[in-house]
């Protein structure tokens, strides 16, 4: 195939870009996905040994584009992340190198909506609970008495796509809608009945249900602690002594997961439940141990659907950058200029 060259810039360093890549994908991509990278005349390498030599790299969370990893790849050109989160690439280092960066923002949502309802439904019901009692021959009806979601506030510490997205489901269950997202246009807010509060303090006072949406940066790190946990009053606005409840399906290290314990311990939680850990695979995390506390192993983009959306969403990206277009998800600055 001839190759057809053209050049893009990422902060004034040029970026030579061909029709034809070679392409590592080092955490699985749907094979519809691949077949059509194929199709269009790229190489896909679904197991490489290095990233030496390759145009294009595919990540999920797994892979993290550190600066050594980075200068060892110097034919990249763009690194894809399929999925939301980019906090495991060093955005500086791709930048310094010339990489543009692109994730896959949209095509999860809808999987990591249900999880988290999914997760704070069998949060208020006892559901991971009674299921380990029954398997253990414990028949604790009387022991397992929940509270609705109906009538409480919910928190959302961020409130982009995904939140947006629970608070709608939240909203029809009867729920309050509050949030902290300094970020986010107020029109947005009003636009989904949700009250944005100047400071996220406000919001743990007011809601015995808080769902973490944010991305992970040095500013959000923690943000979730034990100040901000003691802040909660476990009485919903109904008046219903429910307990406090917290659920993360978003960027581990968001959550002081050693806070957590502690006041899953003192009361100060009634439940926990999370997706995403500070370090994964989270296997002997101590919160595994705690009778108030269920997770899951980071799947919250682990359906089909979304698999199958990310994997296109990925593929028509990285085909539309070797043809010379940028692609709308670039997460680093870059200008195409030919």
């Amino acid at each position: 195939m001839k190759h057809v060259y053209q050049y893009a810039y990422v902060d004034g360093v040029a970026i030579k870009r061909s029709n034809m890549a070679n392409i590592a994908v080092t955490d699985g991509m749907a094979a519809d996905a691949v077949t059509k990278l194929l199709d269009a005349g790229h190489e896909v390498d679904l197991e490489p040994s290095s990233l030496d030599g390759f145009d294009a790299v595919v990540i999920r969370s797994a892979t993290k584009m550190t600066p050594d990893a980075i200068a060892q790849a110097p034919n990249l050109k763009l690194i894809g992340r399929a999925g939301v989160g980019v906090d495991n690439i060093d955005l500086d280092a791709a930048t310094d190198a010339g990489i543009l960066v692109c994730n896959t923002p949209g095509s999860s949502t809808q999987s990591v909506v249900e999880l988290t309802i999914g997760h704070m439904l069998a949060s208020t019901r006892h559901i991971a609970t009674a299921d380990r009692d029954l398997r253990q021959g414990n028949w604790t009806k009387k022991s397992l008495r929940g509270t609705e979601l109906s009538g409480k506030r919910i928190g959302f510490i961020g409130f982009g796509r995904i939140a947006q997205g629970v608070g709608r489901v939240a909203r029809a269950l009867g729920m309050e809608l509050h949030a902290f997202d300094p970020y986010l246009p107020a029109h947005v807010a009003d636009a989904e009945n949700c009250e944005i509060h100047a400071d996220v303090a406000d919001v743990f006072r007011l809601c015995t249900h808080i769902s973490v949406h944010c991305n992970l940066t040095d500013e959000t790190h923690h943000l979730i602690n034990r100040d901000t946990l003691a802040l909660m009053t476990g009485i919903g606005a109904d008046g219903t002594d429910c307990g406090n409840h917290l659920v993360s399906c978003a960027r581990g290290g968001v959550v002081d997961e050693t806070a957590v314990l502690e006041a899953l311990n003192n009361g100060v939680l009634a439940s926990c439940a999370l997706d995403v850990f500070e370090v994964e695979p989270a296997i002997d995390n101590p919160l595994l141990n705690h009778p108030n506390f269920h997770g899951t192993p980071h799947i919250g983009a682990a359906t089909k659907e979304a698999q199958q959306r990310i994997g296109f969403e990925m593929a028509d990206l990285i085909i539309d950058f070797f043809n010379g277009t940028t692609p709308n998800s670039v997460v680093n600055k870059s200008v195409l200029i030919e």
